[in-house]
């Protein structure tokens, strides 16, 4: 029976993938378009990891130029405040989870593991009203993998009652590594890889 229930935040509480794509563009809008394009390919079929991880893939393996460790932080920062801006807007919410979200979490134990830095995400949370539903709200740049870890960990929670759902073959990765279950939202290519694929939240149950 599933008690604890971890969360990923980008494309299954939070439609922000556009948002993000066009932060991406104005980051790099300096560069040429096909090697950003070749980022943004990377960034949608990975969409778990972290922006930091993607910028130093779009120098190091698309440009083949090297990038400090400043130079990245200094990207994510400007790429941070541009999601600020723009993703405060509560219409970018994902109902069906969310709905599902406030219903049911006096029933679980709700925590988000996200690849987006976390200072963004828990200042999103704040101005969205999510904070209050969940126990915990972890993102980048610790990556996926070990943030459940540490959060498994702290929390000692039970491999089989704890859940990730996520809609990214990274979220599976992360949850697979940690031996917990994963259920896929928001992505059918995930269907194989789910212990239940969920089509929706209406009137769902774990």
């Amino acid at each position: 029976m599933i008690k604890n229930i971890l969360w990923d935040f980008d494309g299954v509480i939070l439609d922000s993938m556009k948002t993000r794509d066009w932060g991406f563009r104005e980051i790099f809008k300096l560069f040429n378009k096909e090697h950003v394009d070749k980022l943004l390919e990377y960034h949608n079929l990975n969409g778990g990891l972290s922006r930091y991880v993607k910028i130093r893939y779009f120098y190091e393996e698309i440009l083949e130029k090297k990038i400090t460790e400043d130079e990245v932080l200094k990207y994510a920062e400007n790429f941070s405040l541009l999601m600020k801006e723009e993703l405060v807007n509560p219409n970018n919410l994902i109902l069906d989870s969310v709905n599902f979200i406030k219903n049911n979490y006096k029933n679980y134990n709700f925590h988000i593991v996200s690849g987006s830095d976390q200072n963004e995400l828990r200042f999103l949370c704040k101005e969205l009203n999510l904070d209050l539903f969940f126990l915990s709200i972890h993102g980048s740049p610790t990556p996926k993998k070990q943030l459940v870890n540490l959060l498994l960990k702290k929390y000692n929670y039970n491999l089989s009652n704890t859940c990730l759902i996520g809609d990214s073959i990274n979220d599976f990765e992360a949850a697979d590594y940690n031996s917990i279950g994963f259920y896929g939202y928001n992505n059918p290519k995930l269907f194989d890889v789910s212990v239940t694929y969920i089509n929706s939240f209406k009137n769902f149950c774990i």
